[in-house]
């Protein structure tokens, strides 16, 4: 992986793989977004096209030329070897042992790093506003998985198999059902998306209360928490029970690690208030009751990022500039682009606290 670079190369790109979808973003020098574009991984693609088809998108909505990328820094959810670029596990992409560093370089000429991707987005979100200067904080994604990236003083932390952070596979209802890493009653079986659209189509079936999610021809969890946002007491149910599982896991996590903050993102979490009010009425409830949670758990401890930030892309270009530290194009190596990347959340929305809820 040692692709070279030359000093017209002044461009970065950030990737964020997931289960159904890959978004790739294309900043400059400055760490300003000129380009993004979102491309299906719904077929679990044993390939990396359309991880390629989603960064010349971006490219072409940029327009810059490959020729101007100078490297490329990509997310992936699951057991990644950094200094290789191999995807040795990803359960939600039915993924093992892709080389995707290497099949991405082949196919654009453009040096590439791989990370886990919510490790990437909490390394890339240390230094930004939303982290309040905390140097102990975790990323936690809830979208199709739900994994968090922990950084522990300043450095990210990845454990002894490099598998730090995966809380969706903690036990949250033993007698649930059988999630794909061959547990049972694992986190992301309840509280992730298609677990969500799971549990009120049960709901439904089991029930005769009326709901608007009667007519909906198929379920998401989008579709749960808007009919929540309209007051369906089906779906209210569903997500107040969603909100309580997934404050739990955040409360664990900050005790455990003893962390100053916790940044919630993700496709289920972009529901916003809807998504963060039983979340936060429950990590309430907890507080409430236990002085010792009360003294680890701040009430400002846990923050919702803003539904357009993607974290693990943002995280993708910091990667993908260090990357390239090198190239005289892009300045001295120790320079950071987390400016350019505060700007540029400070041009999405401001995130959602505890007051915005009140």
């Amino acid at each position: 992986m040692r692709t070279k670079t030359s000093d017209g190369r002044t461009f970065l790109a950030g990737v964020d793989v997931g289960g159904t979808k890959v978004a790739a973003i294309v900043a400059d020098r400055g760490g300003r977004q000129v380009g993004r574009a979102v491309r299906s991984m719904a077929a679990r693609p044993i390939g990396v096209e359309p991880i390629v088809d989603a960064i010349r998108a971006a490219l072409k909505a940029a327009g810059v030329h490959i020729s101007q990328l100078g490297a490329i820094g990509v997310g992936v959810p699951g057991r990644v070897d950094p200094e290789s670029g191999v995807v040795q596990l990803a359960t939600n992409l039915d993924w093992d042992d892709v080389a995707v560093g290497s099949l991405l370089e082949t196919a654009l000429g453009v040096t590439c790093r791989v990370e886990n991707d919510v490790h990437l987005a909490a390394a890339g979100l240390l230094d930004q506003a939303a982290a309040g200067g905390a140097r102990s904080l975790a990323y936690v994604a809830i979208g199709t998985g739900i994994g968090a990236g922990i950084v522990i003083n300043g450095r990210l932390y990845r454990g002894a198999r490099g598998m730090a952070g995966e809380i969706g596979h903690v036990i949250a209802d033993p007698e649930g059902v059988l999630c794909r890493c061959g547990q049972t009653g694992c986190l992301e079986t309840f509280a992730a998306g298609p677990a969500i659209a799971r549990r009120a189509a049960e709901a439904l079936t089991h029930g005769s209360a009326p709901s608007a999610l009667r007519a909906v021809p198929t379920l998401s969890a989008k579709a749960v928490y808007d009919a929540a946002r309209a007051g369906d007491s089906v779906a209210l149910e569903v997500t107040q029970e969603t909100g309580v599982a997934v404050a739990r896991a955040l409360a664990g996590l900050l005790l455990t690690c003893d962390l100053e903050r916790v940044l919630v993102g993700g496709g289920v979490a972009a529901a916003g208030v809807v998504f963060m009010a039983p979340v936060l009425a429950e990590l309430d409830r907890l507080r409430d009751a236990s002085s010792l949670v009360a003294e680890v758990l701040s009430p400002d401890a846990v923050q919702l990022l803003p539904a357009k930030f993607d974290a693990v892309a943002w995280g993708g270009v910091a990667l993908a500039r260090r990357s390239a530290a090198d190239n005289a194009a892009f300045g001295h190596p120790d320079v950071e682009i987390r400016d350019g990347i505060g700007e540029e959340v400070a041009r999405l929305e401001e995130v959602v606290a505890r007051e915005t809820l009140a």
